[in-house]
């Protein structure tokens, strides 16, 4: 359906036009009239096909001018990262609206963004942590909002924002239009819906798991961290086909880690990392170096697994699979976005199979393995964590032969085996006079 056909107003018409957008895409095309009923919604659909217009377009066409300093709409996303991503997407689509938009998050002034809640929102967009700080100082009026969107809802519970989220609900008025997004259903999110929201129409284009049909989806098996190194440049060497790599790392120390292997190896001016510990102009600047082709690979931890939008991105490669197997689709929704085909790598090891177990069931299909190239090293080299370690057993007490003393142990010497028998005086009359007779021994 065209976006024409859609009850939708001159302005924002005008602003897609702008971005080159005629379509709707199914999400968007199915919640807009359940959205603009008024009624609370739940969206369900995979990563990548427009989750974010799909509750902004309603929401914006039945948004009225107002003077009012607290904000109406509040939308609550999981990462600094998603901030900035919506309202961005406001913004472009608020062209020839005249409406207030702000985004608040952790790690950067409170102050500043007390000022501007102070001069007046009509849209607010926060991460939980930084909303209830403001909630807290009397800045913000949370019992003015009318409208409440949860974006990527179940991420926001697996940062273990469940307290925050809870508090911010408890907050908001009892009479108000609440819209849940996400692309997996968990337990947590169905508590939290059936706990705050009003019996909740459901749009949902694909069964939460589906896999993402226009991703090609491969694995290798590997042994560690280094024959994952060798791997990994062995495949980048071949830039016209890895044009542009988003690489996923368990953690931030691996993260870094592998940033200074291919630092080293001569990628410094196409590589940058990205993780929490990095301020939030490194952020930035890591994600626009590579939306803008400065940075050829992106290293990421799964602070980019959700939501991020980056256009063109050729391969996706878990360098570490993740724990999680819903997560798993998230991440390799980064890309074949829009109508683009994309590719999907995973580095697995002989402890991930369990993972890669519950991924495949979770899909309902079997992932390719590709043979291991022989022109890449095996390495026998072992990170500080690969490296196995000796457990001692609860049984094993010092006593047992286990922990016996070695050659080094001998027997005391003569003169250190005596004990302290106390002063010489006493032992001396003992010998003398002996043991005194009883009254019994006397009467004998």
């Amino acid at each position: 359906m065209r976006f024409s056909e859609l009850n939708l107003n001159t302005p924002l018409l005008n602003a897609l036009d702008d971005l080159g957008y005629d379509y709707a895409t199914p999400i968007q095309e199915k919640a807009f009239s359940v959205i603009s009923s008024g009624r609370d919604v739940v969206g369900i659909a995979q990563t990548g096909t427009g989750k974010t217009f799909a509750y902004l377009l309603p929401l914006l066409k039945g948004l009225k001018y107002s003077e009012q300093k607290h904000p109406r709409i509040l939308i609550i996303v999981p990462t600094r990262e998603l901030v900035l991503q919506v309202t961005e997407a406001l913004n472009e689509l608020t062209k020839y609206i005249n409406t207030r938009i702000g985004g608040v998050y952790g790690g950067t002034n409170i102050n500043t963004q007390k000022q501007l809640i102070f001069e007046g929102l009509d849209i607010l967009v926060a991460t939980p942590g930084r909303l209830i700080d403001l909630g807290l100082s009397k800045v913000l009026n949370l019992k003015k909002i009318q409208k409440l969107v949860l974006d990527e809802v179940d991420e926001v519970l697996n940062l273990g924002f469940m307290h925050q989220l809870e508090t911010v609900l408890d907050l908001l008025p009892q009479k108000k239009q609440s819209i849940l997004f996400s692309a997996t259903m968990t337990e947590d999110v169905k508590n939290i819906i059936q706990t705050f929201f009003k019996s909740p129409d459901t749009v949902e284009i694909e069964k939460s798991g589906t896999p993402l049909e226009k991703i090609e989806q491969n694995l290798y098996n590997t042994k560690n961290f280094y024959t994952k190194v060798n791997l990994l440049k062995f495949l980048l060497s071949g830039k016209e086909i890895y044009s542009k790599v988003l690489v996923f790392t368990k953690n931030k120390k691996i993260a870094d880690k592998l940033f200074t292997e291919l630092e080293n190896s001569g990628n410094s001016e196409g590589v940058s990392v990205i993780h929490s510990n990095k301020s939030q102009n490194y952020r930035l600047q890591a994600i626009k170096g590579f939306q803008e082709g400065l940075h050829r690979i992106l290293i990421a931890t799964d602070v980019l697994a959700r939501g991020i939008d980056i256009e063109a991105i050729s391969h996706v490669i878990n360098f570490d699979i993740t724990d999680d197997a819903e997560n798993y689709i998230h991440r390799i929704g980064r890309t074949g976005r829009a109508e683009n085909e994309g590719n999907a790598i995973s580095f697995i090891t002989e402890e991930n199979q369990p993972v890669l177990e519950e991924i495949e069931a979770l899909m309902q299909i079997k992932i390719p393995v590709l043979e291991f190239p022989k022109e890449v090293e095996i390495s026998s080299k072992m990170t500080e964590d690969e490296i196995p370690k000796e457990v001692i057993k609860l049984y094993q007490k010092k006593k047992s032969k286990e922990f016996a003393p070695g050659p080094a142990f001998h027997e005391k010497k003569e003169k250190n085996k005596k004990t302290n028998q106390g002063g010489s005086y006493r032992r001396e009359l003992a010998k003398k006079y002996k043991k005194p007779r009883t009254r019994a021994q006397k009467r004998k």
